[in-house]
């Protein structure tokens, strides 16, 4: 959870900053990942002024972290939210087993999804750097 928190510092995203970490089956870090926009663009002058109209631009953490690996290589991902409906179909769809999260998203379907492919979500408050200002 701390490099998935880590990660997140990188975040574009002046309004929300989630970062998000994978590990392999060996519990080696495979990579970490955070939302922004997608790589080398950059954004206008007062892009991020309109948080409404930005939103269907920015790419999820978890989007880019499993950018970074194969379906079947990563078994755990840490993540500082948890995950959309759309990013927990991803994950289900790369074989994740363990998904760790910091913060409730309300709005999401995740729980209903892993209780339905037997994935273990899981919501981890406390950690090494939950003291940290977010």
């Amino acid at each position: 959870m701390a490099l998935a928190h880590v990660a997140s510092l990188r975040s574009e995203d002046p309004y929300r900053k989630v970062g998000a970490a994978a590990l392999d089956f060996d519990n080696r870090v495979v990579g970490t990942a955070y939302n922004g926009l997608a790589p080398g663009y950059d954004a206008p002058i007062g892009f991020w002024d309109d948080r409404d109209g930005r939103q269907k631009f920015m790419l999820h953490a978890e989007i880019n972290l499993c950018s970074l690996f194969r379906r079947g290589e990563v078994k755990l991902v840490a993540s500082t939210t948890m995950p959309c409906t759309a990013c927990m179909q991803t994950l289900c769809a790369y074989g994740i087993r363990e998904i760790y999260y910091r913060d409730v998203y309300h709005a999401s379907e995740a729980p209903e999804i892993a209780a339905l492919y037997g994935i273990r979500l899981e919501r981890i408050a406390e950690h090494p750097l939950s003291g940290a200002e977010v």
